[in-house]
C-alpha cells in the first residue's frame, strides 16, 4: 500500500526561506556531470542546495543554474571561487534582492467541499495576483508567483484549507539594469 507524501504541512509554517539563504546563479557547459561536480563543491562545504534551477541556455551549448543556497556565510566566498576553478563553470556571481529580481513559481491543488470554501479560496488567489489553472467540482490547482516571501504567504493562508499538494519551482534570477547574470 503506497502513502502519498504532502509537500504542506498544515501544522507548520513553510521552511522555505528565502531571506536566509544566498542565491547563486551560474553559467555552465551543457555537458553530461558538471551539476554533480557542482554539487559537490557544496556538500564539502556543508551547504545545503535549498533550491535549484537548471535550463537550457539560449546557445544550447550552455546552461543557466540558480542556486538558494543555506550555510555558513563565511564560507560563501570560498564556494564562489571553487565553481570558478571548476572547467564548466564560466562564471558564478551571488545576487542580493537589491541587484537582482528573483521570482519563484508555485501551484497549489487544495481540495474545495463547497461553494463557500471555493469563494474564500479565490479571494486570496485574487489577492496575491494568482491564478486558477485547473478547476473541478472536488479541487482547484491555483498558480502564485512572486518572491519567495509572497509565496509563502500565500501558503500559509491557504493551509487553513486542505491543501492536497503543492510543487514549487525553485528561485529563478536576473540581474537588474545593464549587467548580465
Amino acid at each position: 500500500m503506497s502513502r502519498q507524501i504532502s509537500t504542506t504541512d498544515k501544522n507548520s509554517a513553510p521552511n522555505w526561506d528565502g531571506s536566509g539563504g544566498h542565491t547563486l546563479s551560474m553559467f555552465v557547459n551543457n555537458k553530461p556531470g558538471v551539476l554533480m561536480r557542482i554539487c559537490q563543491v557544496f556538500a564539502r562545504r556543508a551547504y545545503n542546495i535549498d533550491s535549484l534551477v537548471v535550463a537550457q541556455g539560449r546557445d544550447p551549448r550552455y546552461s543557466r543554474l540558480t542556486l538558494g543556497i543555506s550555510g555558513d556565510p563565511a564560507g560563501l566566498e570560498q564556494i564562489i571561487l571553487q565553481c570558478h576553478k571548476l572547467v564548466d563553470v564560466i562564471h558564478c556571481y551571488e545576487h542580493t534582492p537589491d541587484d537582482s529580481v528573483v521570482r519563484e513559481l508555485t501551484l497549489i491543488k487544495v481540495n474545495v467541499s463547497g461553494p463557500e470554501k471555493r469563494t474564500e479560496i479565490l479571494q486570496i488567489v485574487e489577492h496575491f495576483g494568482g491564478k486558477t489553472v485547473d478547476f473541478s467540482s472536488t479541487s482547484m490547482v491555483i498558480r502564485i508567483e512572486g518572491p519567495t516571501e509572497k509565496v509563502n504567504a500565500a501558503i500559509q493562508l491557504l493551509n487553513n484549507y486542505d491543501i492536497i499538494e503543492t510543487v514549487r519551482t525553485g528561485k529563478v534570477v536576473m540581474a537588474r539594469g545593464e549587467g548580465g547574470t
